[in-house]
């Protein structure tokens, strides 16, 4: 199962966990994206519409599937959240932020992690950032979500590491694509600069001066799902990205 599986790095994951022979359940809130996916991804997939950050939505998906095993959970929904100083960020932008990145995954371990517990066998897959460990100033809700998510899954694999479940997180640094693209303009306009200098500022932090694919990131996680021994742990994807 695969979260925030419309458009890209759900997308993607899906996309790659589909080539490694999977069976992957699209999860999100726009069907005619996940319906897009699933021409992509081919024979064996199934589309199932969810808010991530609705108990009832969750519970309803998990009813959906209730005759399928999940022994592969990929929590990558999320959401960028304002790019302000704190002070000027509202509180149901912030509220918006947790509830996605961080209730979200907490309602779907909690709606699947019984099913692995049962199997004695599965995997967790948190998608974290780098930004949950580095301060980066106009982005306060979405760091603190994505520290959020790591304390969760650093405590959550000890809790089910016992019963044969592993739980990880992935931490992408900046991704190439719409989200970054957006984030770079208005960070532009907030501090007065061009675009790319904008995106000059954030890449020249990462040792390999530029920002990771969707496909990259894909591939970690299958990755991650083939080390056996992995639990507890938060693998960074940053291309260097300065993680303290």
């Amino acid at each position: 199962m695969v979260t925030g599986a419309g458009n890209g790095l759900g997308r993607a994951i899906a996309v790659e966990l589909a080539r490694q022979g999977a069976r992957v359940v699209l999860v999100g809130r726009d069907e005619a994206k996940l319906r897009r996916v699933q021409g992509e991804v081919g024979g064996g997939c199934q589309v199932a519409v969810s808010d991530v950050s609705s108990a009832d939505s969750v519970r309803d998906l998990a009813d959906l599937i209730a005759d399928q095993e999940v022994s592969i959970l990929v929590n990558n929904a999320g959401v960028a959240g304002p790019v302000a100083p704190l002070v000027d960020v509202e509180v149901a932008e912030w509220d918006q932020v947790f509830a996605v990145n961080v209730r979200g995954v907490f309602l779907l371990c909690r709606a699947f992690l019984p099913g692995m517990v049962a199997a004695g066998h599965g995997d967790v897959v948190n998608v974290a950032s780098v930004t949950g460990k580095r301060p980066l100033a106009g982005r306060t809700p979405y760091a603190a979500s994505k520290m959020a998510v790591l304390g969760l899954t650093a405590t959550l694999a000890h809790e089910v590491g016992p019963l044969g479940v592993s739980v990880n997180s992935l931490s992408p640094g900046p991704v190439s694509g719409p989200r970054m693209e957006r984030n770079f303009r208005l960070e532009s306009e907030r501090l007065g600069v061009s675009y790319e200098e904008a995106e000059r500022a954030f890449t020249s932090r990462a040792a390999m001066q530029r920002m990771v694919t969707e496909e990259e990131v894909a591939h970690a996680v299958t990755a991650m799902l083939g080390m056996s021994g992995l639990s507890g742990a938060d693998i960074d994807l940053s291309a260097g990205m300065i993680a303290r």
